[in-house]
């Protein structure tokens, strides 16, 4: 029951949970509903295929859009150029007209390459687009906007799995051995935790890395360990023996726990000591001897490939590019590479649904074995075509930023 108290107390106060609905419970229930009112009118059968194919998306959206405000009508906006800072008698000298010119004619010529565009802009929300533009029936928007309404319900867990259960299980123990257990108690429970936090070599258990590193916070907030006074020291164990008795670290718990996610919190207090203290290294299995061994112990490498799966809660970020590739209503996507390759099986099945929301040919640029590969799927009865993307591929209208 502690376990869950923390939980509750992250989802309340977390910012990435902010924009959830509150009464989303209540909403699965109608959406449970409707489900039904489909199923009863369209067959069993042919529902759940569908929505087979619609959770296979369910991870093409942007969690970060409803912190967003995108402003409107920005193609009618006048241009204004990029001046210089200049008192006026200087100004003529440092902002040239023929520079200023330059520019309007730089962003005139940008607007009219963007004319026929479609969309306009990459667009990250794939569900989104899809239900605008797809030629989808009533009840088939309705189960994709189910589908993604729930999607973005359940993404800021996705985006805080480490802290909040490393947060639940901070208090969790706190809780139990210092305010519920009697003396006799703290054995089993003791065992019982150990089972929770283990993390074998070359693991990961997000229990036990937000746990500690929550509390490693807390100790170094507590004693000063942090900010440029402290890092500035050089003589040998200055560090480790540095204690300003601040005792900050409860207070800074708490503010970490209001505005991070997962990537940020790893990001900012994922340490060199931290990883060498839980020996964090990154390990693989010897084919040979089936002996797990670690292969590298270089921080930056650990830290780098750890964010790399904890970006976009692991799944690869998805663009749709261009709606007319070729000019014949193919869907164009492309895979914004952020560290890790996508692997060429689940990007097939990825198309293949696609395929079936589209109605067309869909295509997916994404990078395999470090070579620019198109993948391409003409109908749901075909196999994934590859190719490596090269001069003779014809490009997309625009490409993601």
């Amino acid at each position: 029951m502690a376990h869950v108290y923390g939980i509750a107390d992250f989802f309340k106060n977390n910012l990435w949970f902010s924009k959830t609905d509150r009464k989303m419970m209540d909403q699965m229930a109608n959406h449970a509903t409707r489900v039904r009112r489909h199923i009863e009118r369209q067959g069993q059968e042919r529902v759940e295929r569908f929505i087979d194919s619609c959770l296979s998306l369910e991870h093409l959206i942007d969690p970060h859009s409803m912190f967003v405000a995108r402003e409107g009508g920005e193609a009618s906006e006048e241009f204004s150029p990029r001046r210089l800072p200049a008192k006026d008698y200087m100004d003529r000298y440092i902002n040239p007209r023929e520079e200023m010119a330059r520019q309007r004619e730089e962003h005139e010529e940008a607007r009219r390459s963007e004319r026929g565009r479609f969309p306009r802009r990459a667009t990250r929300d794939v569900l989104l687009f899809l239900l605008r533009h797809a030629p989808l029936e009533e009840w088939q928007q309705d189960v994709l906007s189910i589908i993604r309404d729930e999607a973005y319900y359940y993404a800021p867990q996705g985006m805080t799995k480490v802290m909040n259960e490393g947060w639940a299980t901070y208090w969790h123990s706190r809780l139990m051995t210092r305010h519920f257990l009697e003396s006799k108690e703290i054995v089993h429970y003791a065992d019982q935790h150990s089972g929770v936090v283990h993390m074998p070599p070359g693991g990961f258990n997000p229990y036990k890395i937000g746990l500690e590193i929550f509390k490693d916070i807390e100790r170094r907030w507590d004693k000063g360990q942090h900010g440029p006074q402290w890092e500035s020291l050089e003589s040998m164990g200055a560090r480790e023996r540095h204690d300003d008795r601040s005792m900050m670290g409860r207070e800074k718990i708490f503010e970490v726990r209001r505005i991070y996610n997962d990537v940020s919190f790893i990001d900012e207090f994922l340490t060199e000591e931290f990883v060498e203290r839980h020996k964090m290294y990154q390990h693989r299995m010897d084919p040979s001897t089936g002996e797990v061994k670690v292969v590298s112990r270089d921080f930056k490498r650990v830290k780098m490939t750890l964010l790399h799966h904890l970006t976009n809660m692991g799944q690869p970020m998805v663009y749709v590019v261009d709606a007319n590739y070729l000019n014949r209503g193919e869907l164009y996507l492309a895979n914004k590479f952020s560290g890790l390759e996508v692997e060429g099986q689940k990007a097939g099945e990825v198309l293949r649904h696609l395929r079936r929301l589209w109605g067309r040919p869909v295509h997916l640029q994404v990078r395999i074995n470090e070579e620019m590969c198109l993948l391409s799927l003409e109908s749901e009865e075909d196999k994934v075509k590859r190719e490596r993307i090269g001069d003779e591929t014809p490009p997309p209208a625009l490409m993601v930023e």
